[in-house]
């Protein structure tokens, strides 16, 4: 057989004999790229077994290990070949290189950051999406793929209020989703290159840095950004925002932009939605709301009160890889008029013209700047399917549960905290009169990631270091909190005396 660099391709003067005896050679050499029935069952059940190996691990192990000290990435050792070597040695570098330390996202004891999901029928749709390897961006290729996702952003549009108008997106995550709908906002409002300097843009400090990123790209990073005081449960203060949006019209700025969060990052706190809603409507001003984080809270009807106003967002993301506690990859933005989405996002090529001409309805590739598109609907779909809407608003409620019981029983210890947790995020601190407090905390957060039971992380709010405590992983249980108190019980018991 001849070596790729070898092989005479097509001219107009080619023997085809040749040619074909050619592909009649590449053919046999690749034909093991569609394996067998019988070594696709083998490849399943290799996998089947490491995954439930590290299910076990999971569910007993620790939540994260540290890696080896001074280890750059230069020395794992992942390894190619020219022919191909088997599953199982593919399988034991992820064993040595990647399951198995650092941190585990999928432990119940990730008590960090925001945590993802990944419940298992996830598992499952991705694996069909990724073997039927269906195209989802646009309904001409396959109509039942598309219309699945559709039904998603509907219902989903349903739980939070939206009119039928509303458009929408599954995209990679906030992030995506973020950009989509800021892009959108600019187009929708006539927004021109010689507007931007004059544009501004209302926020607050809590606001999540994936924003400050979608607004550079979208061209925006040139235009202020109002950073509006908060209360001191870290909310947004609605009569600042108005005294600021006032200022600016009569120094002759354009106010174009109110984000509002429904559950930042930080402390879990929930801006005042329906007056900051009030405000948007009477100045004309686009309202965002980032809820990548709480949007699904409002699944419980007792959160609706405390959520009230997300539903008059002109354009709203959320995350079913967070609240919905899918794998990571999974983000939504829903905007209030398709139209304006379309208008935003769509593009035509002449190569797509087949697809066009069919009218098969809204594609998501004209309503995202993706193009190429993983179905993501399944995996959100199998897990809807197969649990039920029930299971998560349970789950959800508890979340917000064991956050409530963590903020009580941490005081108990003698660690001061934080507000009480509106969602499942709550802060703390241990407060030692006379002592450097950030000096303390970073002590402890070390301890804690040398222990490893669970993980926790840290924030900074007005210069001061204070631990996070974050509950949104579905197999975060009631022992997992208990673990939680315990070590830190044990650690603060070994605090040297002096910083």
């Amino acid at each position: 057989m001849s070596k790729p660099d070898q092989l005479i391709f097509m001219s107009s003067t080619q023997d085809l004999s040749v040619l074909r005896q050619q592909i009649k050679e590449l053919e046999s050499q690749t034909r093991r790229m569609d394996p067998t029935k019988a070594e696709w069952t083998d490849w399943l059940t290799e996998v089947n077994s490491y995954l439930n190996e590290f299910l076990v691990d999971t569910r007993e192990g620790p939540a994260y290990r540290q890696p080896e000290p001074g280890k750059s990435q230069e020395e794992y050792t992942f390894s190619l070949s020219t022919n191909g070597e088997s599953l199982s040695n593919a399988l034991d570098e992820m064993r040595e290189w990647v399951d198995y330390s650092g941190l585990n996202p999928a432990s119940g004891g990730h008590l960090a950051y925001i945590p993802g999901g990944g419940v298992l029928p996830s598992a499952l749709g991705d694996l069909m999406a990724a073997v039927t390897n269906r195209y989802a961006g646009v309904a001409f290729a396959n109509p039942g793929a598309v219309a699945l996702e559709h039904f998603l952003i509907r219902w989903m549009a349903q739980v939070f209020g939206f009119p039928e108008s509303t458009g929408g997106n599954l995209s990679s995550g906030g992030s995506i989703a973020n950009l989509i709908a800021i892009t959108t906002a600019r187009d929708a409002q006539g927004v021109r290159p010689s507007d931007y300097e004059r544009l501004v843009i209302y926020g607050s400090a809590r606001m999540h840095h994936c924003l400050h990123k979608a607004l550079r790209i979208a061209g925006l990073g040139f235009s202020p950004l109002r950073e509006i005081a908060l209360d001191e449960r870290q909310r947004m203060i609605p009569e600042d925002l108005d005294r600021q949006i006032r200022h600016d019209k009569e120094i002759g700025l354009l106010p174009f932009l109110i984000i509002g969060s429904a559950g930042t990052t930080d402390t879990g706190s929930i801006d005042p939605l329906d007056a900051l809603a009030d405000i948007a409507e009477q100045e004309n001003i686009w309202f965002h709301i980032d809820a990548a984080y709480g949007g699904f809270f409002y699944l419980l009807p007792e959160m609706k009160l405390r959520l009230k106003g997300i539903s008059r967002a002109q354009s709203l993301v959320i995350d079913p890889h967070k609240g919905l506690f899918l794998p990571y990859g999974t983000g939504a933005v829903l905007i209030r008029n398709i139209h304006q989405l379309h208008a935003s996002q769509y593009y035509q090529a002449n190569y797509m013209q087949d697809a066009a001409q069919a009218d098969l309805g809204w594609s998501p590739a004209d309503l995202s700047p993706e193009l190429t598109k993983h179905f993501r609907g399944l995996r959100m779909y199998m897990a809807l399917k197969l649990f039920g809407i029930q299971t998560f608003e349970h789950a959800l409620a508890e979340k917000i549960a064991l956050c409530q019981y963590f903020h009580h029983a941490v005081q108990d210890l003698g660690f001061a905290v934080g507000p009480f947790p509106e969602l499942s995020v709550t802060h703390f601190r241990w407060a030692p009169k006379g002592r450097d407090l950030n000096t303390v905390n970073r002590w402890i957060m070390g301890r804690i990631h040398e222990d490893g039971r669970v993980f926790l992380s840290s924030t900074t709010l007005e210069g001061q270091i204070w631990i996070r405590l974050a509950v949104l992983s579905f197999r975060s249980k009631f022992r997992h909190i208990e673990e939680t108190l315990k070590m830190l019980k044990d650690i603060v018991s070994k605090l040297p005396e002096n910083d």
